[in-house]
């Protein structure tokens, strides 16, 4: 008699996740008005993602970035149902020592309870009243999916389940009492959870904002976050944006962020990553005036097999501007970093001023960084540099350290605790900076010794 062995029935296979998510989205469809004038975006956007699908390694924007792995995961697509978690169970993912608006998400679905939001004399609320309250209308239709990417599959795929989110609006010459805290947790009520958060932000004219971002999951159950944030920043508008990246090691983060800057507006936008599984930070500011100022600096601490890869994108459009990129990566065991930056001068962009900096530390044989600082500059009247180091700790520095009498972990942890330290400076929230000193100290597994 032949063998049976290969007589077993197959074992079902999942679909993959493109086709669930395609399956997803008539469904979701179906759950919401299609006479709201934001159905034909989505339905634009899902036309876009069908036809791309996933990002692969053959596109040079992710040459180094796999997403195979992630797309092989069967993701609960819609959380069955509201798990509620206590404060006390999520108070240190706050900045506790000062006070802020909260707009707070369990497993994409609001959260009254751990939120504070406001409509004294700016809006602070929800993107789903943005987008389905007549009032809001007007805005939308100005500004929603405007500066986002209409071909960036992973965007487009976003924009057509854009349900849930941040929505900010400060109008001319205000200036909320206090920063707002954009914080989404994920609880692992679901075995694989998906969230696709949308944010939009409007800062008007003479107005001002600062927001901090965070992504946290609660779970070792795989996550899987692909966000957009739309920012427009009006003339001599400020902007500080924080966010910061620490999740548990089956997290993963695809964030896409989009800035459209107007004549002396300054934005600065802080990245703090230290923990995930997989994290993609897409950055990209489009100057349309003069006289302004965009800031991008970044910190990654590494170890494990974590992968993080920063992609910026600076377009000069107008004369007279500047832009200051500052990215520091300390990589540890066999983690990979990727930075990659494009800086982009118009031809009119006479009398731009355009910086780009990229530093890496490896402190392992086995760590892997792959940067590729970029310049398109089509003015001649310009000055743009661009620069990267990858190196290891400086021998002579350890050896001076270790004659003062100080032990060589905490002689190599205080060295590359100087390299990442800088990016701190322009820090505007006294607090945050403190919390990220003792996150870098603590990811650097050494008590520096002085009070943080």
């Amino acid at each position: 008699m032949p063998p049976t062995e290969n007589r077993q029935p197959k074992t079902q296979i999942n679909m993959d996740l493109k086709e669930k998510l395609i399956s997803s989205f008539m469904m979701f469809e179906n759950n919401i008005d299609i006479e709201h004038p934001v159905h034909d975006i989505r339905t634009e956007a899902m036309k876009n993602f069908e036809v791309k699908g996933f990002p692969s390694r053959k596109e040079e924007a992710w040459k180094y970035t796999s997403l195979n792995k992630i797309q092989k995961v069967d993701f609960s697509i819609f959380p069955k149902e509201v798990n509620a978690i206590e404060y006390k169970d999520v108070k240190k993912y706050f900045i506790n020592e000062i006070d802020t608006y909260k707009i707070v998400f369990i497993d994409g679905i609001y959260s009254s309870f751990l939120s504070e939001t406001t409509h004294d004399g700016v809006d602070i609320c929800l993107m789903s009243s943005a987008l389905t309250k007549e009032m809001y209308k007007p805005i939308i239709d100005v500004y929603f999916n405007k500066v986002a990417s209409e071909d960036e599959s992973l965007t487009t795929l976003n924009t057509a389940f854009s349900r849930e989110g941040a929505y900010i609006y400060i109008p001319k010459n205000k200036m909320p009492k206090k920063p707002v805290e954009i914080i989404h947790f994920a609880t692992g009520n679901e075995s694989t959870l998906m969230l696709q958060p949308r944010n939009l932000i409007i800062v008007e004219e003479n107005a001002e904002l600062q927001v901090i971002e965070r992504h946290q999951s609660l779970t070792s159950n795989e996550v899987l976050t692909n966000c957009v944030t739309e920012i427009y920043a009006a003339k001599n508008a400020i902007i500080d944006y924080y966010k910061v990246q620490n999740d548990k090691k089956n997290s993963s983060l695809i964030d896409n962020t989009y800035i459209n800057q107007k004549s002396k507006s300054f934005v600065n936008v802080h990245t703090f990553s230290f923990g995930g599984k997989l994290t993609r930070n897409n950055l990209n500011f489009y100057q349309n005036g003069e006289y302004m100022d965009s800031t991008m600096k970044g910190v990654t601490i590494l170890g494990e097999k974590q992968h993080v890869d920063h992609h910026t994108l600076v377009h000069h459009i107008e004369p007279n501007c500047e832009s200051h990129q500052d990215y520091k990566g300390i990589y540890g065991e066999n983690s990979t970093g990727v930075f990659n930056g494009k800086i982009i001068v118009d031809k009119i962009a006479q009398k731009t001023n355009a910086f780009q900096q990229n530093n890496n530390i490896l402190i392992s044989d086995k760590a892997t960084i792959n940067t590729k600082p970029q310049l398109e500059i089509f003015a001649d009247d310009v000055k743009c540099s661009h620069g990267c180091t990858i190196g290891q700790l400086d021998e002579d520095a350890m050896f001076y350290l270790q004659s003062r009498g100080i032990p060589e972990k905490e002689a190599r942890a205080l060295l590359m605790y100087a390299f990442a330290n800088n990016v701190l400076e322009s820090v505007r929230i006294p607090e945050l900076k403190t919390r990220i000193n003792k996150l870098i100290a603590k990811k650097l597994g050494v008590n520096l010794g002085f009070d943080l």
